[in-house]
């Protein structure tokens, strides 16, 4: 009787010991959600993404869903391969701006905006880019919500408030339109986290661009990558945060947002600011960023300056000087974001509080390939993806290498309207291929550029 009583007892310990080996070894408890879709098997690494930013009120006549579904060929045929949507919740009525209301005043986390369509589109739209080999990543707003968001009246003590107890807007804005969540409350970042894993189960969506990245503390970012990445274990996520802090980098994001930069472009073409002051910038994004796999996202328009400050362009010299900036913004260092439109020269701008849609019958097919060959060879090109920058720029010229083992890549681009001489570094001078064509080109003490004319080298 002993010895049976010492076997039972012996058999309790192995199994409470496979128990708590089981709990310790996958501590992240169940999730209440179902896994829709399959995992995308055609993930792009981060160096290899090539951003396409949606407005979906601005995309096709509809403004929905379904709209954006029906011009994914296109999207594919640009060479993009990250589909990045604004944001598709509910918006907020209460205090809304602009004849809709912005999308970024988010009514309910956990729904889609019945203006766009059904969380079956989404899905749908998902699975027929993943079918195109592309990505999809919602726009997210952690830091504020719409004040008819049901947050708002259930739980008041998840806000931000002012000495008089009042829940107040972000600080040091005029967004009237939402309301300040208070992230030193652990149950909000909880229900917030939770929000963030419904999308990636209930749509099988393959990241987020993190809106207003700088303001939100940083241990929340920490907190919430980690659970993100955990969900999907046999696929990657990509994640974008719109803010320029390095402390991004050390809570997961893949990226940042080159504000500086664009910052920098835009007083080059406006104010007649030399053309190495992007040199300047690039060191100053990069700055303590000590790992090589982190990236800025870089682009010549998004919905933000397309409205406030204008297109592409306006702010860069027409169609040839659009192209000649977006070239720089390409390829020096950075991963590239295209917003939509822009690629075809549409000469309006967006105003994403109302539907504005794009007239693509008026698209400018020269400008449209060019895009597409400067895409193209970008996603051939190891030294542009991941190479080692140096620069060589003039005052009127943008001119640097990336250089990765044995390829290097010599991009040359004028920023001015002027015909202009660029003297050459006596390290560049020599015999080159012309990255597109393949003819060769002998750079010796002196070069001339057009207008907004821009040259791509490669040995």
């Amino acid at each position: 009787m002993k010895s049976n009583i010492n076997i039972i007892y012996t058999l309790i310990l192995a199994l409470a010991f496979v128990s708590c080996s089981s709990s310790d070894s996958d501590s992240t408890p169940p999730s209440p959600y179902t896994q829709y879709g399959t995992a995308f098997e055609k993930m792009p690494n981060k160096e290899d993404a090539i951003i396409y930013q949606v407005n979906i009120r601005a995309f096709s006549q509809e403004g929905t869903l379904k709209g954006v579904q029906e011009r994914l060929s296109q999207i594919q045929e640009l060479g993009t391969n990250v589909i990045y949507l604004m944001p598709v919740y509910p918006v907020g009525k209460v205090k809304a701006s602009g004849e809709l209301g912005s999308p970024y005043a988010v009514q309910d986390y956990k729904a889609v905006n019945p203006d766009f369509g059904t969380l079956q589109d989404l899905q749908v739209l998902v699975e027929e880019a993943h079918k195109k080999n592309m990505a999809v990543v919602l726009d997210w707003v952690a830091n504020h919500t719409a004040w008819d968001n049901a947050w708002i009246t259930q739980h008041p003590d998840w806000y931000l408030k002012d000495a008089n107890g009042n829940i107040t807007i972000p600080p040091g804005t005029n967004y009237n339109d939402v309301a300040q969540l208070d992230f030193n409350n652990s149950e909000m970042k909880a229900a917030m986290i939770d929000a963030m894993s419904y999308w990636i189960y209930s749509a099988n969506v393959d990241g987020f661009r993190c809106d207003y990245a700088d303001f939100v503390a940083p241990g929340f970012w920490t907190e919430a990558i980690t659970k993100l990445r955990s969900i999907k274990k046999n696929q990657k996520i990509l994640m974008l945060a719109e803010g320029s802090k390095v402390s991004h980098f050390v809570s997961g994001f893949d990226y940042t947002f080159g504000f500086n930069f664009f910052s920098s472009l835009e007083k080059v073409f406006k104010d007649g600011l030399s053309a190495s002051t992007l040199q300047t910038s690039n060191a100053t994004e990069y700055a303590n960023t000590y790992n090589a796999d982190n990236k800025v996202v870089r682009y010549t328009s998004n919905h933000d300056v397309n409205l406030t400050d204008g297109t592409s362009l306006e702010l860069f010299g027409g169609k040839k000087g659009s192209i000649a900036a977006f070239v720089v913004a390409s390829y020096l260092k950075s991963v590239p974001m295209i917003y939509n439109g822009q690629e075809i020269g549409y000469a309006q701008r967006l105003n994403y509080f109302s539907k504005t849609p794009i007239d693509w019958s008026t698209a400018d097919n020269d400008m449209l390939a060019e895009y597409k060959k400067i895409i193209a060879f970008r996603k051939t090109s190891n030294a542009i993806k991941t190479g080692t920058y140096t620069g060589y720029s003039s005052d009127a010229l943008s001119a640097f290498t990336m250089i990765k083992d044995t390829e290097k890549v010599l991009v040359l681009s004028n920023l001015t309207s002027g015909t202009v001489k660029y003297l050459v570094s006596p390290a560049l001078k020599g015999t080159w291929k012309d990255a597109f064509t393949g003819t060769a080109v002998t750079l010796g003490s002196e070069t001339t550029l057009l207008p907004f004319q821009y040259i791509v080298l490669k040995n």
